[in-house]
């Protein structure tokens, strides 16, 4: 047998057209849940009311996402990120601009824009995500992988705060605090309730943080 002889594969081919179909029909779903699962909440809305609201066939809801449980994870993903490309968090430009900062406050405050452009897209999902984890044991489970991986994502950025030699807490007392001050509702008090603006929150948010971690 020639071992540098070239082997012949069976390739499936995948239109592009398809490929573009499947992506807009998976997109009218999320878009469905997000509006249903805020009004009239994840508990009141089955997957076939998701069905009807983005015009696909039930059974196109179950073969793209499976479950309810997954439907609602992944429309946490993609409103937390803007969008449904395969990038991770670290490799997003607002994280490669954080890093070639320096100074404390500068990438506060580019963080803080961050944000608020991700709490004006997010908010209604993930306040009604905290609602329904009150009650529903799935929504529960996705709020707090949710987080966890928002106090993961704080410790790294505790991480790069800490090398600009300005942080006089620990690293897990600057994660708590990042933490703390990046929760949603924070934002919907500040914003949603009382009317601040975007630019009054992001300048809340670095003024709390600094104060507490210089």
């Amino acid at each position: 047998m020639d071992y540098a002889a070239p082997v012949a594969v069976n390739r499936r081919y995948v239109s592009p057209r398809r490929q573009e179909q499947a992506r807009l029909t998976r997109r009218a779903i999320l878009e469905a849940a997000a509006r249903l699962f805020v009004d009239p909440g994840y508990a009141a809305t089955p997957l076939t009311a998701i069905a009807a609201e983005a015009n696909v066939a039930i059974q196109t809801v179950y073969a793209v996402f499976g479950t309810k449980r997954q439907l609602l994870s992944e429309l946490v993903d993609v409103t937390l990120v803007g969008d449904d490309e395969q990038v991770a968090m670290q490799d997003r430009p607002f994280v490669t601009d954080i890093r070639g900062l320096t100074g404390l406050r500068p990438k506060l405050a580019r963080y803080a824009r961050h944000l608020a452009e991700v709490h004006a897209r997010q908010s209604r999902v993930m306040l009604a995500l905290a609602g329904a984890a009150t009650a529903d044991a799935d929504a529960a489970a996705i709020w707090r992988k949710n987080l966890e991986e928002r106090r993961r994502g704080m410790l790294m950025f505790a991480a790069d705060l800490a090398e600009t030699g300005e942080v006089r807490v620990d690293q897990e007392q600057a994660a708590d605090v990042l933490w703390l001050a990046q929760d949603v509702r924070n934002y919907d008090w500040l914003v949603g309730q009382r009317g601040w603006s975007a630019e009054q929150f992001e300048q809340w948010f670095v003024a709390s943080v600094a104060a507490v971690l210089t």
